[in-house]
């Protein structure tokens, strides 16, 4: 009775943007993952706080994914409601001092090619980073020295209480940690606004066009999560992972590249607990080799034993 209230109150404000018992795969960029109960797609930051609100007002868990990076969904899938995160309007501000506004839905990699091309820089680093703005907001996320800590002048935050505007200084980040991935906080990312400086397009389109030729060179191509761990303080999971003589082990489908030893690859049809056996194995032995506890920096979501 209680699934099909919900059900009910679900289609009454969302329609067909609501779906039961479907596979999370084909939503993760590791195209790994079972079932959720159920699936809202949510296509504006008012939609995102009509679906959480809706969430709450049930005793059924809620999930938020956005690009569908730096997580592995369990074969059994995710019980309750998952919130696919579409919002996707953006602002671009041109002054002396600029800046950028953009839903929590919008795809980092397309949003930084579009600061660069209304001439704003800043964000040339993304270009090639998965996931979307309100994810790289959670995780702090980075590459090539730079990170979202560095641009973000504030993020619009809904909590129990309603929308807020918290500044960067409130997010406690690190290296790849956040006050929302340390604390578990309840609270939903809508929005965020970054700092830019005024540049020429042609200089950044170059600058881009580098960043990925060094992507392609270093990171491997198939679906995968992302990087799986975090790089220890003064050294790199990838090094520690291939000395370990690590690359190239398979468990069924499921493989760590022989590119990038931080990279897990799913070759077709991967169990996630293949790749969860591929994490401890790896774990396992870069711990008895070199006393190093990696750290996850994709999350497991779901059910798992």
């Amino acid at each position: 009775m209680l699934v099909q209230t919900v059900a009910s109150n679900f289609r009454a404000r969302f329609g067909d943007q609501v779906k039961e018992n479907v596979v999370l795969a084909p939503y993760t960029s590791a195209r790994i993952g079972g079932p959720a109960d159920f699936l809202i797609t949510v296509r504006s930051s008012d939609e995102l706080i009509d679906a959480v609100q809706l969430c709450q007002g049930t005793n059924l868990p809620m999930r938020l994914i956005g690009g569908g990076s730096n997580i592995l969904v369990s074969d059994k899938g995710v019980r309750g409601v998952v919130i696919l995160n579409k919002a996707k309007a953006s602002e671009f501000h041109k002054s002396n001092a600029p800046t950028a506004w953009a839903e929590s839905g919008v795809v980092l990699s397309n949003f930084a090619h579009r600061t660069a091309a209304e001439g704003l820089s800043g964000l040339e680093w993304a270009a090639t980073i998965p996931g979307t703005v309100g994810g790289a907001v959670y995780g702090n996320a980075g590459a090539y020295g730079s990170d979202i800590a560095q641009n973000l002048v504030r993020a619009e935050i809904l909590t129990e209480t309603g929308r807020e505007w918290w500044p960067v200084n409130n997010m406690n980040y690190g290296y790849r940690r956040s006050i929302f991935k340390d604390n578990g906080i309840n609270c939903v990312i809508l929005s965020a606004e970054f700092r830019l400086n005024n540049g020429d397009p042609e200089t950044m389109k170059t600058a881009i066009e580098q960043y990925s030729i060094r992507r392609k060179a270093t990171q491997p191509p198939g679906a995968s999560m992302g990087s799986m761990f975090k790089n220890p303080p003064g050294d790199y999971a990838g090094r520690l992972i291939e000395a370990a003589g690590l690359k190239g082990m398979r468990i069924g489908n499921a493989e760590i590249s022989n590119v990038h030893g931080n990279f897990f690859i799913n070759h077709g049809a991967t169990r996630a607990e293949d790749i969860k056996s591929l994490i401890f194995q790896a774990k396992e032995k870069v711990k008895k080799l070199f006393n190093i506890e990696l750290e996850l920096e994709v999350e497991l979501i779901g059910e798992w034993e």
